[in-house]
């Protein structure tokens, strides 16, 4: 049985504060710890303040039995992690010569001369164990206290992921006793709101009243998160009652875990040695983007044009100034042209086109803002479809975006007999 454990998380850094910088540590923690079984009960964001990480740790301490601080270990005057940790905890602080030697290695790799503010860095509580840094040159740490673990990690994410990945989770794991397997399973759907997927997967959930359902909703897709009260049921039913929603959901149901939907089209394009190309207009490339993110994808994915002015949609891939002239530019008309031509000139078994007025200015009374024409060309068939959505120009977009991959992940799963347009 796994043991109980309360995690807080403290993030220092006044840039969180002043909204310049966005706090994906919650969001990239929160996800790693419930991997584990592990639950984050607290987080505090707080400014780059001695006083504040001295009482901010004092806090935890009394209601934690993990303290996860990020932030603040560089080598400037305003990082003051490591003397609030020492001053609430009472322990002094050590210089540590070795740690210096990294940081001129490193820096001697980069072709770079080492400044002696680095040397700021080559402290670190006594008694405390460091955790090499191998993007960066600020080490992290781990303290043991009588009363909790403390984990200090670096600010920048691209030096605290895989700190955290190679280190922190190895620690844990030897030091509590964890969950083997995801204390829950998540399920990702696309096509139906919130409430559609509650109502119909509660019949299944209401056969197990152990169970607790969270929704995570964002821009077009729900996230199903299922886990069981009760620790020891958990690993003889979790897995048995996602298999009845994924049945129940049928092809709204995308995958498990945090899958995307690009992803899906992928191997369902490689598994049958096909290729894809897509044509954007008002999303600006984000379609594209979305296919770069997976390694490999060059099998499948011969690339896309972003062609926003119309004359790029003329010369790039061919689509004929009569039906700009006729249709406009947001048409369905536009939509299907757009996607032939980039399938024919990117040589794809499939093209996938975005057009429309992602706002807040532009629009037309048959097309108002937030309405957007997918254009779909495939071996079996070309299709267009028009959607409409309200809220910001981003969400316009990445919707749009979500929309137009769900209808070809559908189009694949289903085959060609049971695809409709509509």
């Amino acid at each position: 049985m796994a043991q109980k454990v309360t995690v807080s998380i403290i993030n220092v850094g006044d840039e969180l504060l002043l909204g310049i910088r966005t706090n994906s540590h919650l969001t990239y923690l929160g996800k790693q710890l419930s991997f584990l079984g592990l639950n984050i009960g607290h987080c505090q964001v707080i400014p780059d303040q001695l006083q504040e990480i001295e009482n901010s740790v004092k806090t935890a301490q009394l209601r934690s039995e993990i303290i996860i601080i990020t932030g603040g270990l560089g080598p400037t005057k305003d990082d003051l992690t490591l003397e609030g940790v020492a001053n609430a905890l009472c322990r002094p602080l050590v210089y540590n010569e070795l740690i210096f030697e990294s940081i001129k290695k490193r820096f001697s790799q980069l072709g770079r001369e080492i400044s002696s503010i680095h040397k700021n860095q080559c402290y670190q509580l006594e008694g405390s164990k460091l955790l090499m840094n191998e993007r960066g040159t600020a080490p992290g740490s781990i303290i043991i206290t009588e009363k909790s673990l403390i984990v200090l990690l670096p600010g920048p994410s691209h030096e605290l992921n895989p700190m955290f990945i190679n280190s922190v989770i190895p620690y844990l794991k030897k030091h509590f006793r964890l969950s083997k397997k995801p204390a829950y399973v998540q399920l990702r759907t696309c096509g139906l709101g919130e409430s559609s997927v509650e109502q119909k997967i509660s019949p299944i959930l209401e056969k197990y009243p152990n169970t607790e359902v969270a929704f995570c909703v964002h821009l077009g897709i729900v996230d199903v998160r299922i886990s069981m009260k009760n620790e020891v049921s958990k690993p003889d039913y979790l897995d048995i009652i996602a298999g009845e929603c994924r049945l129940v959901l049928a092809d709204n149901f995308v995958g498990y875990g945090s899958v995307s939907l690009a992803e899906v089209i992928y191997h369902e394009l490689r598994e049958r040695q096909q290729t894809l190309a897509v044509a954007e207009s008002c999303t600006g490339g984000l379609m594209g983007n979305a296919f770069t993110d997976i390694s490999g994808v060059s099998k499948v994915f011969q690339g896309g044009v972003v062609c926003y002015a119309n004359a790029v949609k003329i010369l790039q891939l061919g689509v004929p100034e009569e039906i700009i002239e006729q249709h406009g530019a947001v048409s369905g008309e536009c939509a299907i042209a757009m996607a032939s031509g980039v399938a024919e000139n990117l040589t794809s078994d499939y093209g996938l086109s975005i057009t429309g007025f992602a706002g807040p200015e532009g629009g037309t009374k048959d097309n108002p803002v937030g309405t957007i024409h997918i254009g779909l060309y495939s071996p079996v068939g070309i299709w267009a479809k028009s959607v409409r959505y309200v809220g910001g120009r981003l969400d316009v977009k990445a919707r749009a975006v979500n929309s137009a991959l769900d209808w070809l992940r559908r189009l694949l799963i289903k085959g060609k007999n049971s695809f409709s347009g509509n």
